[in-house]
């Protein structure tokens, strides 16, 4: 696996079930009193967070999903976690639903808003940097999929190509100028070291297992 500019190699790779898997990720998060269970799902561009945030979602009874992209839309790429701070963390800490218009969605008209209803038994926000150092400490649970860097852009492009219906040499430029980004700011922040969890992404989710290690 061709890793990302600054990642290290996790531990032993080990094959799960899902349900051995989601069992796990829910006993390392513990059983908080008055509010959701917390869970961060981190990975590059590409990686697969989307679709195993989709299939932990499926599996944990009464649970939602918020996308930083959503929180990020417009604002900045990686300069949003006061947003996510104020606007989603703290009311879910407090047990509260969310009910979220970032800045941008009104000065650019996008309709709605990010809404978590309260009640739920876990909230998975997934994205990268999710679980970036200063959002760590309030997450119960961390998780970091782990890509291979060339297919996940090769993933990330046939994504963009088909949700954006953008041309090709578009996609890749504008692949190109997130990853001038992404690049350094994973490399200083290091989000791997901190999961409670690595897995195999690029392809995750579909069967009927999951590919999981440690930090190393």
């Amino acid at each position: 696996m061709l890793l990302g500019p600054g990642e290290t190699p996790a531990g032993e790779w080990q094959d799960q079930s899902w349900d051995d898997f989601v069992a796990a990720v829910l006993a390392a998060g513990g059983t908080p009193a008055g509010r959701p269970l917390l869970i961060a799902v981190d990975g590059r561009g590409g990686s697969g967070k989307t679709t195993l945030a989709g299939r932990l979602a499926e599996r944990i009874p009464g649970s939602a999903i918020v996308h930083t992209d959503d929180v990020a839309w417009w604002h900045s790429r990686f300069g949003w976690a006061d947003l996510m701070t104020t606007g989603v963390l703290d009311p879910l800490r407090a047990g509260a639903a969310v009910r979220l218009r970032p800045p941008a969605w009104e000065r650019r008209g996008r309709d709605g808003q990010i809404t978590v209803p309260a009640g739920c038994r876990a909230v998975l926000v997934e994205g990268v940097g999710a679980s970036r150092r200063d959002l760590a400490h309030l997450f119960d649970v961390a998780i970091w999929v782990r890509s291979d860097y060339a297919e996940a852009e090769r993933l990330g492009l046939l994504r963009d190509l088909g949700l954006k219906g953008v041309d090709p040499v578009t996609a890749k430029r504008e692949w190109d100028e997130w990853m001038a980004e992404e690049n350094p700011f994973l490399s200083a922040d290091r989000p791997w070291d901190r999961a409670a969890f690595v897995v195999g992404g690029t392809g995750v989710g579909t069967g009927d297992g999951v590919r999981t290690s440690k930090p190393s």
